[in-house]
């Protein structure tokens, strides 16, 4: 580590066409440590190196490991790895999303660059603007290192601590092998990280610095903290009670503490507290619209930290459906699991009586395609009537993108004479989209990709409010004996926000079990494809069901038999389409207790025998 290659990627910590980049330096060679702690320009491209591993889940595969949706590129890595997770098999030696060694090594980065920022030297011209910027550029490597240490308790529960960058002496490795630091004294260095580099940061950035660390995104890190150590995953889960040190030290409390969910919920009022963000909220009259653009428009109303990305199609190319208006790859298919969370626009899960949810049928009349609301026919009864949330984030059979320039509806039912009018592929075990929903959240109405017109202009919300708001309403929720006022209003606020019925409508709702509920599908609708399920069902301690299950797709590969008993053309896309609609088993996923945290990775303990593995591994 004592030469660290810098760079810049292209796009990184891109603006708006219109704004200036900071951090706009790329150097082009190795430099030393005393080369980038003797020049602030290249100190300032350190810290663009850790901006640049912050979490981005565009288009990820992880919504692929739960029970969001299904991978089928088949022997692409992506689906491989998904397949992993599905099917049980990876292992101490085989962790796609594990990434330790990666995470130490951002960590390292940032230590040594909170270490030496401060002397690093500046231009006599510039001194009075470096005595306000370097101390924010310390807090934000402090904010991006807390960061780190979040996306290792995620994955592992108790890590060691590392806080500053020591020089490794080959002769002497003694004092590189360390000792895993409890979740408690992981949680609290990440919080107290938090709760010290507040003052140092801004409420908000000028458009030049729009994607910064601000005081906002430090409380927002310190919510979600604090949110996780208070779930069932680690609060009191007995599962974990026997993993110590060797010296005896547990590593996890098998106490649960009721007063952990009071203080997540004192800190995500922490962050509303701040009334500087407001949810998004440009289109009242059109609930669709007003959730979907938020995901493919540079919002920082709602955005409390977005990962700026640069303007490109590369997700839609991978998402869009593969039929020849659209040209896309249709990479993932939500799972029928998924689409039957989204609930009736009556605010009633579809299972409830007086949901009004109808399977058999088919109706007429109007859908938003992206740019305006279009006549559409033969659409299913299963597709009527639902959350706003659900038309903003899945394309269904015979919905629209883009009518004016597509010319058809979108057409994801098996059609055997297809000839490039199904937006499936009609044969063949490959495919992109076979199976009968495709993912539409984030895509970009601006972009023609049949045209080749446009572009996406879209950041990643690494946290937004409404992950705040049902971070209070989760808490408060699990605090009391019952549900109050504080629990419904802010989740009433993210339901408003896409003309949902406000809660309580099911007599449940007045308990705190119907709430968990009701909050936890909330969630799984609210932030579906943004990478947070996978991780939600773990702390809810639930992934061993819903993930250690057959989960279903539409019937988009139907036997010829089914098609001939239609008295169809068994080619025809009437035969497709009178089949579709009955749930077929597409995998047998498998999920044991030991998945619940990820195994440290063998070749780590083998380097560092202080390190205990994590149950069953």
């Amino acid at each position: 580590m004592k030469a660290i290659h810098i760079f810049l990627m292209a796009g990184l910590l891109m603006l708006t066409a219109s704004c200036k980049k900071y951090l706009d330096v790329v150097p082009s060679e190795y430099a030393t440590d005393k080369d980038i702690f003797g020049n602030i320009n290249l100190s300032e491209e350190a810290l663009a190196r850790l901006y640049n591993a912050l979490p981005n889940d565009l288009g990820s595969n992880i919504t692929a490991y739960t029970d969001e949706s299904y991978h089928h590129w088949f022997d692409n890595g992506g689906a491989i790895d998904a397949y992993k997770y599905n099917l049980g098999s990876w292992s101490v030696n085989d962790n796609p999303a594990g990434n330790w060694s990666g995470k130490y090594q951002d960590i390292r980065r940032a230590n040594i660059f909170i270490d030496r920022i401060d002397a690093v030297p500046v231009p006599l011209d510039r001194v009075e603007f470096y005595n306000i910027w370097k101390p924010r550029y310390k807090a934000e490597a402090r904010f991006i290192r807390a960061e780190f240490y979040f996306e290792l308790f995620k994955r592992y529960g108790a890590v060691p601590l590392m806080t500053s960058a020591q020089d490794i002496d080959p002769s002497d490795l003694g004092n590189t092998l360390l000792f895993r630091n409890s979740v408690d004294e992981v949680v609290n260095f990440i919080v107290a990280e938090c709760n010290a580099i507040v003052a140092d940061l801004p409420l908000s950035h000028d458009n030049a610095q729009i994607g910064r660390i601000t005081k906002g995104a430090a409380l927002a890190l310190k919510s979600r903290t604090l949110l996780y150590a208070a779930s069932p995953l680690f609060n009191g889960n007995p599962l974990y009670a026997n993993i110590k040190n060797s010296d005896g030290k547990a590593l996890f409390s098998a106490t649960y503490d009721k007063e952990k969910w009071k203080k997540a919920a004192d800190a995500a009022k922490e962050v509303i507290d701040l009334g500087i963000y407001s949810l998004y909220n440009p289109f009242p009259n059109n609930p669709v619209q007003n959730y979907a653009a938020q995901f493919y428009t540079r919002d920082y109303n709602e955005t409390i930290l977005p990962r700026i990305i640069g303007n490109g199609t590369g997700y839609d190319g991978d998402i869009l459906p593969n039929g020849p208006p659209f040209k896309g790859s249709g990479k993932l298919t939500p799972l029928v699991e998924l689409v039957d969370a989204y609930e009736m626009n009556n605010g009633y899960p579809i299972g409830e009586n007086g949901s009004g949810y109808v399977i058999s049928g088919t109706w007429s009349g109007q859908l938003w395609d992206g740019l305006k609301f279009q006549n559409v026919t033969n659409i299913s009864n299963m597709y009527k009537n639902r959350d706003p949330r659900f038309y903003a984030s899945i394309f269904f059979q015979y919905s629209q993108w883009r009518f004016d320039a597509t010319k058809r509806p979108i057409k994801l039912a098996w059609w055997g004479a297809g000839n490039g009018q199904t937006d499936g592929w009609a044969t063949g075990k490959a495919g992109t989209n076979p199976w009968g929903h495709n993912v539409r959240k984030f895509l970009s109405p601006d972009y023609d990709r049949n045209a080749n017109t446009g572009t996406a202009r879209r950041n990643f919300p690494i946290f937004r409010l409404a992950e705040i708001y049902l971070n209070y309403a989760e808490a408060m929720n699990e605090y009391l004996d019952q549900p109050d006022s504080r629990v419904y209003e802010y989740l009433n606020l993210v339901r408003r926000r896409v003309a949902m019925p406000v809660l309580p409508i099911l007599a449940s709702d007045n308990t705190k079990e119907g709430m968990r509920k009701r909050l936890q599908n909330e969630r799984r609708v609210e932030f579906a494809f943004e990478g947070s399920r996978f991780w939600d069902v773990r702390r809810w301690l639930i992934a061993k069901t819903v993930d250690n299950a057959a989960v279903h797709v539409l019937n988009a590969r139907p036997s010829v038999d089914e098609l001939t008993a239609t008295g169809l053309n068994v080619s025809s896309e009437a035969a497709g389409v009178a089949v579709l609609y009955k749930p077929v088993i597409i995998q047998t996923r498998v999920f044991a207790d030991k998945h619940y945290l990820m195994p440290i990775p063998q070749n780590e303990i083998d380097k560092d025998p202080n390190l205990v593995q994590n149950y069953g591994w």
